[in-house]
């Protein structure tokens, strides 16, 4: 079949790894983790939060900055217009949905923040953290891949980061939305890349810093 992005011009190269990664966690709080929610607990999100789990494991282990997020708002009043009624019922300052699935989080090295619209950059001191630690890579991990991942993605491309997406590591709600979204983020924006090879470019940094 004739990829016509690819005939004329898109995804005509990759991104490629730079020198200091950083990794973000977008809201892999238990209001998508836990089934008892109504958003929570979809199979794709649940595989990408024990890859995540796995990834995060190796990068504290090498000094990776690491930034997570969760989404909450204190009512209606503060929130945007979205038109996922849970999100405006539940997803509130307190409220136990909110929490950070405990599968990804290390209360004493990642550095957190709540978000209010779709990306982990949007009106966060998440970009500031990042040149403070010198991070040229921003690696992108969490969910849902149709929305909070690919406008993480799109403000980490804006803000001027190579950024990577692992397969493995985002997760959506069906199927169809999250191949269409990682399919069309690479061929613009980033690269999207099997785990593995997220891991043995950790492994190179440690033997070059080693």
């Amino acid at each position: 079949m004739t990829d016509v992005y690819k005939d004329i011009g898109y995804e005509a190269h990759r991104i490629g790894f730079g020198e200091r990664p950083g990794i973000v966690v977008v809201d892999f709080q238990t209001g998508f983790t836990d089934p008892q929610y109504p958003l929570g607990g979809r199979p794709l999100v649940m595989d990408a939060v024990d890859n995540t789990a796995r990834l995060l494991d190796v990068a504290r282990r090498n000094n990776i900055p690491v930034a997570t997020c969760y989404t909450a708002y204190t009512g209606e009043r503060d929130a945007p217009y979205w038109k996922i009624p849970p999100v405006i019922e539940q997803f509130r300052h307190g409220h136990p949905c909110t929490a950070i699935e405990p599968k990804v989080f290390d209360a004493d090295y990642d550095v957190v923040v709540c978000k209010t619209g779709p990306s982990i950059f949007y009106q966060t001191p998440v970009t500031q953290y990042f040149v403070k630690e010198r991070v040229d890579t921003v690696i992108v991990t969490g969910c849902n891949t149709s929305g909070c991942i690919r406008a993480t993605v799109i403000d980490s491309f804006s803000t001027g980061f190579r950024t990577i997406v692992p397969e493995q590591c985002v997760g959506d709600i069906e199927e169809g939305p999250h191949r269409a979204n990682l399919t069309d983020v690479n061929r613009r924006y980033a690269d999207v890349v099997d785990l593995d090879e997220v891991l043995d470019y950790f492994e190179d940094l440690r033997k070059r810093n080693a």
